[in-house]
């Protein structure tokens, strides 16, 4: 049994803004369930979704900064969350733990994840007065991105693996912070912190860890190229040896058409007749013709260019023509929710746009419509795709990261050998999309080939067991 310390600065459901959420609520639990001792470490956020009392363990100084820890645990669960509570730094105006209220970061993220960064390694060094003492620091993104540096700096100390689940974050600020926050000059050169002449945390993570891992194969090669790198490739192809990529997995007790409480009717692979419900309820919400036969096109994604948004607009002009319904929820950039918003008021019958995010529409669009919308430039790993396909909605995907680690393209060989599960594209272009949706309405007009793809997808196990088993591989071999 290995000691796992999970840190991370989000974990659903207590608060999420992307997949790492997802990832730390649900890998931690896997882990458990194969006998490991996990904890995991959680700013003490004022947005934090408690329904349980926080229990007072002790308090730490760090910076002159008086610390408190709280404990509670993963709803569900046993498994104890530990609280770093600092309200000067983790209780904020919005419910967002990174940006204010018009997406701008917080003035002190470097301050403020220092601060737990710095707790972090103190607890993970049993000087926390917990009196446990961790095998494992498993460290997320660049907001855990200076433990691996500053444990480091130990004499003796855990092991520690570094997950990147998205390169385009990096946590980088000026060398006048890294002064500030009274960092070691140790960590003062391109091995460790430095990253031309600035201070990253990501680079801290990705330079210092003893194993790096990313959340898919494919995405573990392309950030080894300038493209997706972001400046850092060349450390990941020096440390190649030591990077792998493991797809992520879903919380079947969420995402499981079966037992899902969100949506009208429960089907299950052998019941995909009454899957055609639910489409008939997301269609009767939209105010669309409700039609078993108009092929209808979701998408849940944050509204930004990383998405393929702009892709998905231009493409939406040109099917307008075209005998299908297309439903649209999420938020992000002004400028694309402005023209999606456009399209829903010019073509009311076809097209429903909601902007923010819904629990309840997000489940009702996975169960209810016939495809699913993801053609992102670049994407980890993705999770939406693998619920489509768990609830029999075919996922239109361009191949990159996790797409294309998940999604097998339909083709004359995948449909023969029954491994296709969806619809591929390769160049991220208007007409490579449009193409590829086509080719998805083509099929679906082939009532019996199109529940063979159905039945494919839903019997593929996209469940944690899996992954978690990768995991403690790489636990146990360090």
């Amino acid at each position: 049994m290995k000691k796992i310390l999970f840190i991370s600065s989000e974990i659903a459901p207590l608060i999420k803004t992307g997949g790492l959420a997802d990832v730390a609520g649900s890998l931690p639990i896997a882990l458990a369930d194969l006998g490991q001792d996990v904890r995991i470490i959680l700013p003490y956020y004022n947005h934090l979704k408690i329904n349980q009392e926080a229990k007072y363990l002790t308090h730490l100084t760090s910076d002159n900064r008086r610390i408190t820890l709280f404990e509670i645990v993963l709803p569900g669960t046993n498994i104890p969350i530990w609280l770093v509570d600092y309200p000067e730094f983790f209780h904020t105006s919005t419910n967002n733990p990174y940006t204010d209220k018009h997406g701008n970061d917080w003035e002190n993220s470097a301050d403020k994840f220092a601060l737990f960064c710095r707790i972090s390694v103190e607890i993970a060094q049993n000087r926390a007065g917990l009196d446990w003492q961790a095998d494992i620091v498993h460290c997320n993104d660049w907001q855990t991105g200076l433990i691996p540096a500053l444990l480091s700096l130990e004499r003796v100390r855990p092991s520690t693996l570094f997950t990147i689940h998205n390169m385009a974050y990096q946590g980088i600020f000026p060398q006048e912070t890294f002064k500030r926050l009274n960092l070691s000059n140790d960590l003062w050169h391109p091995e460790a912190l430095e990253f031309y002449e600035n201070l990253s945390f990501l680079k801290g993570g990705i330079a210092c860890a003893d194993h790096i891992t990313t959340v898919s194969p494919t995405y573990a090669l392309e950030i080894q190229t300038p493209e997706l790198g972001y400046g850092l490739d060349g450390l990941l192809r020096y440390r190649h040896n030591e990077l792998d990529g493991i797809i992520n997995g879903i919380d079947l007790n969420q995402w499981n058409p079966e037992i899902d409480s969100h949506i009208p009717q429960n089907y299950t692979v052998k019941q995909l007749n009454k899957k055609v419900i639910n489409k008939a309820a997301l269609q009767k919400q939209c105010n669309f013709d409700v039609n078993k036969k108009i092929p209808l096109i979701g998408l849940v994604s944050r509204l930004v260019e990383q998405k393929g948004i702009d892709l998905v607009i231009h493409c939406l002009e040109n099917l307008i023509d075209t005998p299908v319904q297309f439903v649209f929820l999420g938020s992000g950039d002004r400028g694309l929710e402005h023209r999606l918003r456009n399209l829903s008021h010019l073509y009311p019958k076809q097209f429903s746009m909601t902007i923010g995010y819904n629990e309840d529409f997000a489940h009702l669009i996975e169960a209810g419509a016939d495809m699913f919308l993801m053609p992102s430039l670049f994407e980890p790993c993705g999770l939406n795709q693998l619920f489509s396909q768990c609830y029999g909605t075919l996922p239109i995907v361009r191949h990159t990261g996790g797409l294309a680690d998940t999604v097998i393209d339909t083709t004359s060989e995948s449909i023969s050998n029954k491994t296709a599960t969806g619809f591929v594209f390769e160049e991220p272009s208007i007409g490579a999309l449009l193409e590829t949706i086509k080719r998805a309405l083509l099929i679906y007009s082939n009532t019996s080939l199109w529940k063979q793809l159905q039945t494919n997808a839903m019997q593929k196990d996209f469940s944690w067991s899996k992954s978690a088993k990768e995991y403690l591989e790489i636990y146990n071999d360090l």
